[in-house]
């Protein structure tokens, strides 16, 4: 069975999940606005620049869900999908999921945003796999800190590697869709890569080689 892997965000949906999960944080009032917006903000800019220091980021995006039980979890982040992720969904990417079942591809999402953010996302994209960086949980409670091989740049190969020796499944006649330039190691290492409106560094690196280039927006 052919592997349809997609990025996430700026992918799949028409934004990044992980930034504005951080505004809606400040805009319920659960952080410091200030502290938090400029530390989201200069923390994005890095993630665009391909300098992201990604455990960094980790604990300070995780270290907010420390003080809520999961089922206070669930219900904040149902407020989330409202506002801020609902508005982002593109029915382009929908038709290319759609296309991909159609023809009998197994789907996957890999994405650096950690997986209590991800996980209803994707489930509401109708895709069953999802590989994200992954949050300590003790005590059914999230701790801050992240857990195993964050899946971001080469730890996003590393991720894939393990999860096809888990399930028997292959790269033959592989597809990877991503915008960012910090998914080159993947799109490397797929049979069909193609650049979804991808940021500059990725579009000078896919015309160079000659890959397809799509717009979802």
């Amino acid at each position: 069975m052919s592997l349809a892997i997609f990025d996430l965000d700026n992918t799949l949906i028409g934004g990044d999940s992980d930034h504005a999960w951080g505004e809606f944080l400040v805009a319920e009032k659960i952080v410091d606005a200030d502290t938090h917006s400029r530390t989201n903000d200069r923390f994005y800019e890095d993630y665009k620049r391909g300098t992201l220091d990604i455990h960094a980021y980790l604990r300070f995006a995780l270290a907010p869900l420390k003080q809520y039980n999961m089922t206070e979890l669930d219900e904040l982040h149902q407020r989330f999908f409202a506002a801020c992720i609902r508005p982002l969904w593109l029915p382009k990417a929908e038709a290319l999921i759609a296309s991909h079942r159609q023809q009998g591809h197994r789907l996957l999402v890999i994405t650096a945003t950690n997986r209590f953010i991800t996980a209803p996302i994707v489930a509401a994209l109708g895709i069953d796999d999802l590989l994200a960086s992954d949050a300590e949980i003790v005590d059914n409670r999230y701790t801050g800190e992240p857990s195993g091989i964050p899946c971001f740049q080469q730890g996003k190969v590393a991720r894939l590697k393990n999860w096809l020796a888990e399930t028997g499944e292959t790269l033959a006649n592989s597809y990877f869709y991503s915008d960012s330039a910090n998914d080159l190691p993947l799109l490397q290492v797929v049979d069909q890569p193609v650049a979804v409106d991808p940021d500059e560094r990725l579009r000078a690196f896919a015309e160079q080689h000659q890959w397809p280039i799509l717009s979802l927006r």
